[in-house]
């Protein structure tokens, strides 16, 4: 069993190991992750892959909370982040109260805010409330609609200083690691060496202090489409359709349940 990290260990493993975050959104994984993963984001991507919505949008405080219980439930001893779902801080103090929230109903260890300079002031509000914030910046799920659609960014000389003051003002506001996703391999180079804390890629290359993938892609489990950026590691719709298909078939044909599985 390998001990719980903080953050003051996660700031101290930048130049020393990388990180490894993943998404859970239920006791059942949250468990099966526990003690391997470094992190578990109960991402506000759960709206898509649990929830099958178009996009992160409509997810709620509540519901995200919920997710949050259960996950920590199963994963007792893995540092938790929970993000700020669409519209919970639009001002910082609209986000410290959706925050608190988040603290006194669940057992989070951070939230996550997506956005650059623009949110520093609400980072730091939060962080001088004894909130611990992880940033997001790059491709920001939660700005699909108002830029109309996933968008690489970093690919000109203009958004790649954009994105390094992002994280230089993310940094400075509090944060204690960044996630970069969606951004140009070489862009997120600079912009983890230009900053002392972690920085957690997502489709940013490998030159970084991590990686996080949402475990739903990892395993194979969603089959509507595959980002490039996402490596499957299991065949998991392939392994759970085929057992379902023999259990049906055993159940049909009355060899299931047998003697063995009988009082």
């Amino acid at each position: 069993m390998t001990k719980k990290l903080t953050i003051s260990t996660i700031k101290k493993l930048k130049n020393e190991r990388k990180l490894t975050m993943i998404t859970a959104y239920d006791a059942l994984f949250g468990k099966l992750f526990n003690n391997t993963a470094d992190i578990i984001l109960v991402g506000d991507s759960l709206n898509m892959s649990f929830g099958g919505k178009a996009d992160t949008l409509s997810i709620t405080l509540d519901q995200m909370i919920y997710h949050t219980q259960a996950v920590s439930n199963g994963a007792t001893d893995t540092f938790l982040i929970t993000d700020m779902p669409f519209g919970t801080y639009i001002t910082k103090e609209v986000a410290l109260e959706s925050a608190l929230k988040v603290y006194r109903q669940s057992s989070a260890d951070a939230v996550k805010i997506e956005g650059g300079a623009d949110k520093a002031d609400t980072v730091k509000y939060l962080v001088d409330n004894g909130i611990a914030v992880c940033g997001h910046i790059g491709l920001l799920p939660q700005s699909v609609r108002s830029e109309g659609g996933y968008k690489v960014k970093g690919k000109d000389e203009q958004s790649a200083k954009s994105l390094l003051q992002d994280a230089k003002e993310i940094e400075k506001a509090g944060a204690f690691c960044i996630v970069i996703e969606g951004v140009k391999a070489d862009v997120a180079k600079i912009i983890c060496k230009s900053v002392s804390i972690p920085v957690i890629g997502i489709g940013a290359g490998n030159a970084l202090d991590g990686q996080v993938l949402v475990f739903s892609d990892m395993l194979g489990l969603f089959e509507d489409f595959t980002p490039k950026f996402v490596k499957k590691y299991l065949d998991g719709a392939a392994l759970v359709k085929n057992a379902v298909r023999n259990y049906k078939k055993e159940v049909e044909s009355g060899e299931f349940p047998d003697e063995i599985h009988t009082y």
